[in-house]
């Protein structure tokens, strides 16, 4: 199967795998697996598509339309399979094969995941603010059930602390952003050392994850689950659209209205909601800049220093 992946995913990959990709490398070839053992008919690669996996719209043999998606191991495909399964199309896309290679035969890549088609190129995100933010976060709700009983998901103590690891690493090799991350280091020792009842998370919840569809208006995709509370979910939400806040007058004063307006529309202690954004902000800042992302990383640093 002969294509180019997105430049997007070659970036993205390049930014956690700096020194070469082998799964990058093996993609066409599994890409093309994929497609024969099911017997699916490629009609193009979504572009820009995601920063962690490849994208392609097909037709099943009977005709219908449906998404099938390749991820490298560190994705944790598995988790996603897993988590879908148990939405069972609930608030997210749906999951056409229960089990890796189901009805595609022996050999079939585990990372590949058959998907219900939807609107590839509607987001909730082509919605005006408010209600863009109205519908994601009740898209997000559907979404916080129990975990699972048959599955072991990583949880939000689990994650965070990794990523705690690698902020105290940058702080020390850049001291000026030594106070934000301590900051934020802080915030999540709290959050952790008390936490509530935890769900079952999308794990990396924003506007762009929000897809328009056939069934329901609006399904998410595209999750890293996890098990926890759900303002660590909801706190990515939060800081959708950042460029537009920071480049507001009113931009820290519009992030802390959106605080107390998601806390009270989902029934999620603000403070807690506070605390898990600023954390979140300040990892994805840290690493954004670690990689050499400059804006990137001086749009949430900075967004982190309003709250």
């Amino acid at each position: 199967m002969a294509f180019e992946p997105p430049q997007r995913l070659v970036r993205a990959l390049g930014e956690t795998a700096p020194e070469g990709d082998a799964w990058l490398e093996q993609l066409p070839e599994a890409a093309g697996r994929a497609v024969a053992l099911r017997e699916l008919t490629v009609e193009r690669v979504q572009v820009p598509g995601g920063r962690s996996s490849l994208v392609l719209l097909v037709r099943r043999a009977d005709g219908t339309p449906a998404v099938l998606k390749l991820a490298p191991p560190r994705a944790r495909p598995e988790a996603e399979r897993a988590a879908l399964a148990h939405w069972g199309g609930r608030g997210a896309v749906q999951l056409l094969e229960a089990d890796a290679g189901a009805g595609a035969g022996p050999g079939a890549d585990a990372g590949a995941l058959l998907l219900e088609r939807l609107h590839p190129d509607v987001s909730v995100r082509s919605l005006p603010e408010a209600k863009a933010l109205l519908e994601a976060a009740g898209t997000l709700r559907r979404l916080w059930v129990e975990p699972p009983t048959d599955f072991v998901f990583e949880t939000v103590a689990a994650r965070t602390a990794r990523q705690a690891e690698a902020m105290r690493a940058s702080a020390e090799r850049d001291p000026e952003v030594a106070p934000l991350v301590t900051e934020a280091l802080g915030a999540r020792e709290a959050l952790v050392a008390d936490a509530p009842e935890a769900r079952l998370l999308h794990g990396t919840f924003r506007q762009s994850k929000v897809l328009a569809g056939e069934r329901m208006p609006w399904l998410a995709v595209g999750p890293d689950p996890v098990v926890g509370e759900c303002a660590f979910d909801l706190a990515r939400l939060v800081r959708d659209r950042v460029e537009d806040l920071i480049a507001s007058p009113s931009g820290a004063a519009t992030t802390r209205r959106r605080v107390k307006r998601l806390a009270e529309s989902l029934d999620v202690d603000q403070e807690r909601l506070r605390g898990w954004t600023l954390f979140r902000a300040v990892e994805s800042g840290v690493r954004a800049r670690r990689v050499g992302r400059v804006r990137d990383a001086e749009l949430l640093l900075e967004f982190a220093g309003w709250l």
